[in-house]
């Protein structure tokens, strides 16, 4: 068994939960603020992760107090030797618990059994985190990467107000291509800038868009060029992505030609989007999405339920997040009927 330590707001829990699900863990099950339990991982997708902060091999689960987790590991049997640290946590604070004592007294035991102290560069980490009523303590397996910051829209070589947030287009193909990593081909057919892609490309899919407006395409691969090409005539040769200019309701891919779908629906009321109709719009889109891959991620300032039922897919699931006062995301993660 492993635990999770899960990233965001507290709303943002269950889709956490899923991404993880969905691309590096079986059978998360949330168990406390902050806090997921997982029997499998997959230790090599961990750092792809975007709302999993760190995952950890679970030692035990006790109540919200520093003598229950001093007892649990007293209690535990493991075969690892060497340096150590104990980070604590109060995941949000929602424990009533010192996390300088828990530290204190958990190394205190592992001292006792061997260990010797280097909190700069241990060999093992004992994490222990406490939330609400409950206390996991596990052995520190993988934590993501979260180098977000550096791939801010405004940095990119090419940028459009409203832009993406890294962290969420993240979180996003690993919902619509998770199972499928690293081995799969992403497409979004409404790519705008490409932030979605360069996120498909730096989890090691095959990063493919197409946009109606050329402007966009090309400065999608200008992005994608930027970030994910670290050999420009390697890359020219044998290009793991692609941008064209296309429509989203006539995409020049064969049936399924990928193993994911994911984009961002136009937002507000425009009465025509490259000489469609919104809903004529979304609609083929999602006919188009069905055609060529078994799973879907549509992002959009509305409800496309309907549209995406008659489309041929199944809505396993559907968030509704805050982006700010007046717009939340719906996010629709699809699976083809």
């Amino acid at each position: 068994m492993y635990y999770l330590e899960l990233a965001g707001e507290a709303g943002d829990e269950a889709f956490a939960a899923l991404e993880a699900e969905r691309a590096a863990a079986s059978a998360v099950e949330r168990v406390a603020p902050g806090l997921a339990t997982a029997r499998g991982i997959r230790a090599d997708r961990v750092p792809t992760l975007a709302y999993t902060r760190r995952v950890s091999e679970l030692v035990g689960r006790t109540d919200a107090d520093v003598a229950s987790a001093v007892a649990v590991l007293e209690a535990a049997s493991f075969d690892r030797s060497g340096t150590v640290a104990v980070r604590a946590r109060n995941v949000r604070a929602t424990a009533e618990v010192s996390t300088s004592a828990a530290e204190r007294e958990l190394g205190g035991v592992l001292v006792d059994r061997g260990f010797d102290v280097d909190l700069d560069d241990p060999d093992h980490e004992l994490r222990v985190c406490f939330a609400d009523d409950v206390c996991l303590v596990g052995w520190a397996v993988a934590e993501r990467d979260a180098a977000f910051g550096s791939r801010a829209p405004t940095d990119r070589p090419f940028f459009q107000p409203g832009s993406m947030a890294p962290m969420d287009a993240r979180a996003y193909v690993n919902l619509a291509a998770g199972p499928a990593l690293p081995d799969a081909t992403v497409v979004d057919p409404m790519c705008g800038t490409g932030g979605l892609l360069v996120e498909a490309g730096l989890v090691g899919a095959r990063a493919v868009g197409s946009d109606a407006q050329a402007k966009m395409a090309s400065g999608a691969a200008e992005n994608l060029a930027h970030y994910l090409d670290d050999d420009a005539a390697a890359a020219s040769a044998n290009p793991d992505w692609a941008a064209v200019r296309g429509d989203a309701t006539e995409l020049p891919f064969a049936d399924d030609a990928a193993d994911g779908v994911v984009f961002d629906a136009p937002y507000g009321r425009q009465s025509k989007i490259a000489g469609h109709e919104l809903e004529d719009l979304v609609a083929g889109a999602l006919a188009e999405a069905a055609r060529i891959a078994p799973s879907c991620v549509l992002v959009a300032d509305r409800s496309w339920t309907d549209a995406a039922e008659a489309a041929g897919w199944r809505v396993d699931e559907r968030f509704e997040r805050r982006v700010h006062r007046s717009l939340d995301r719906h996010v629709h993660v699809l699976k083809r009927s």
